[in-house]
């Protein structure tokens, strides 16, 4: 090896080297800040004090993360990923909708086990969109709903369901953890859970079997009622469907 491909490889290994020193030194800051965030609250989120923690000097935060916002977004991400770890992903349950209680059930247990966190995660919609293990942890919801539509189970569209899912366990989390720890009924977590089952999901599955074969042929059926396609949409949606009523 000649000597400037030595220089080059040296070059390259302590660059790894720092890489690695440095993702370390951020994942110790992200996991020193989230414990001062668990124990004693947002205010004690300080750039000092996550420093202290961490066995670091403040300038190492805002070379790391910018400024203390920047911070709070990783720990935001910390969040997510977190979650997302507990998320059981089960492409063929036995019951979706048992499987849609569990998910519902696991997502509020969470937020109570990490009220500060959860508090943290959510304060800011837009930051939680952002985040990568946030929307992985969408995906897993999606495949659920898919789940729960084409088995016939599903009542409203699939944003909707999302929307309805997401609303009841965020509210049921802040809720539960505003009241007077004498005034927390698990009732409280039951019925809204509940309601959330029975807004999102048929009693029954309105297709039995259901296949898409299946699922075209109700749809056909159901077809000659509806006021909001004009004549010519339900003509070619009746030829669609008849097309995949043949090929199921």
């Amino acid at each position: 090896m000649s000597e400037g491909a030595k220089t080059d490889a040296i070059h390259v290994a302590a660059s790894e080297t720092a890489a690695d020193v440095r993702e370390v030194t951020r994942q110790r800051v992200v996991e020193a800040a989230a414990d001062l965030l668990a124990r004693e609250g947002r205010d004690a989120v300080t750039t000092r004090a996550v420093a202290a923690a961490a066995g670091t000097q403040p300038p190492a935060i805002y070379r790391l993360f910018g400024d203390k916002d920047g911070l709070l977004e990783a720990v935001v991400e910390h969040g997510h990923a977190t979650f997302l770890a507990t998320k059981h992903r089960d492409t063929r349950p036995q019951d979706p909708v048992e499987d849609l209680r569990a998910g519902w059930d696991l997502a509020v247990e969470f937020g109570l086990a990490n009220p500060e966190l959860y508090a943290l995660m959510y304060s800011d919609p837009r930051r939680a969109m952002a985040s990568a293990a946030f929307q992985a942890g969408m995906q897993i919801l999606l495949g659920r709903i898919r789940r729960l539509a084409a088995g016939g189970w599903l009542r409203v569209d699939e944003t909707l369901a999302a929307a309805l899912i997401h609303a009841t366990a965020r509210g049921a989390v802040l809720t539960w953890l505003s009241l007077p720890e004498d005034q927390r009924d698990p009732a409280l977590l039951t019925t809204l859970r509940e309601s959330m089952v029975a807004a999102v999901t048929h009693e029954r599955p309105v297709v039995q079997d259901a296949g898409l074969a299946d699922a075209v042929r109700t749809l056909q059926a159901l077809l000659p009622g509806q006021t909001t396609l004009s004549s010519a949409e339900q003509h070619l949606l009746s030829e669609w469907l008849d097309r995949l009523a043949a090929d199921g």
